[in-house]
């Protein structure tokens, strides 16, 4: 009779659920419990890595589309075209302003400076200073009143006027005017270009502080104590707001206030600064920011902004201007018997048009 042999083999691992012994069965089974959590593992982690890099497929396109829109809109800016620019200052609906153009025996700059000018929604009128002994040809006039007319986008038509002096004199500039439809000037040199949307935007800033000047070429003093009790003033360019970052003036070269300061000037200010800018033939500028200063006691509003030089000549480019222009503002500063000009450091930024903010 055949003996049958029963061998226990124990696993080589310590206790277990069979006491450490050896099952083929339950290794199957257990080998199948590992592979079926290996799977459900496996699979979980590919949905979750297919997810992540849908993910990041996603963000990274919404980050392409949020990158061309902004390179299109810089594109725009840079190229001269408006493709986001919402003007809120049209002529029919917000008074708009009057363009104040100072002229002197250049035409073809004038041309220039009408025809833009003429094509900014915001113009309602255009006002020629002219202080030439011969007064404007006909042909000229005709010229003018014609660029106006195809320059124009609005249905409101800029009315064009040339206001006529009998003498050369700065003081011309800033006489008041009859029958202006708006409260804002923007006084301008003929060969000074500021572009439609820059000019809109420094308005609108001008319409939340409509007492005060706002302008695009600013321009400070230095003060020195020459003796005990005595101090002098240094009139400062660019560079010197540039290096500072404090002004007290903007020219109005370049610059938009309220058409009071017209009639105060002429009519209320004291005569001896108007006699000295009609002598000296400089300094109107100055004698106007520190005559909104003494009326508002507030500095004005520095807009950042381009602008362009059309012209290649002028009484800034003359020799000594400086020096002139510190005599000027001492002498005015005496006839005040004090400094209205009150300093600033604030610069007016149109949002849109920056990277960072």
């Amino acid at each position: 009779m055949a003996t049958l042999n029963l061998v226990a083999i124990r696993d080589g691992g310590s206790g277990g659920e069979n006491g450490g012994f050896y099952s083929p069965a339950k290794e199957k089974a257990a080998n199948r419990s590992a592979c079926s959590f290996r799977s459900v593992v496996v699979r979980r982690l590919r949905k979750v890595i297919g997810g992540g890099v849908t993910r990041v497929k996603l963000l990274f396109t919404i980050g392409l589309i949020f990158a061309f829109l902004l390179f299109a809109s810089r594109i725009g800016s840079w190229m001269g075209w408006n493709l986001d620019y919402a003007s809120s200052v049209s002529s029919s609906t917000r008074g708009g302003y009057t363009v104040l153009i100072n002229t002197w025996k250049r035409n073809s700059l004038l041309k220039q400076s009408v025809a833009y000018y003429a094509s900014c929604s915001g113009t309602d009128a255009i006002h020629v200073v002219w202080s030439e002994s011969d007064p404007p040809s006909d042909s000229l006039k005709a010229y003018l009143r014609k660029i106006v007319q195809s320059k124009s986008q609005m249905t409101h038509k800029p009315n064009l006027r040339f206001d006529l002096n009998e003498e050369d004199n700065l003081n011309n500039r800033f006489k008041p005017i009859k029958d202006l439809r708006t409260d804002a000037i923007f006084s301008i040199d003929d060969d000074v270009i500021v572009p439609c949307d820059t000019l809109d935007f420094a308005f609108s800033v001008w319409q939340s502080a409509p007492s005060t000047m706002v302008g695009f070429v600013p321009r400070m003093l230095w003060s020195s104590k020459e003796k005990i009790g005595s101090t002098s003033y240094k009139y400062g360019g660019w560079w010197s707001v540039w290096w500072t970052g404090t002004y007290s003036m903007v020219l109005s070269k370049a610059a938009f206030f309220h058409r009071k300061y017209l009639d105060i000037y002429t009519n209320e200010m004291p005569t001896s600064i108007r006699d000295y800018v009609t002598r000296e033939r400089n300094c109107e500028d100055i004698a106007m920011s520190l005559l909104v200063a003494n009326v508002t006691g507030a500095p004005p509003i520095w807009v950042k902004g381009k602008i362009f030089e059309i012209g290649s000549s002028g009484i800034s480019s003359l020799n000594g201007h400086n020096g002139k222009r510190t005599k000027c503002l001492n002498d005015f500063i005496s006839l005040y018997g004090t400094l209205p000009l009150v300093p600033s450091n604030v610069k007016a930024v149109n949002a849109k048009r920056e990277w960072f903010w």
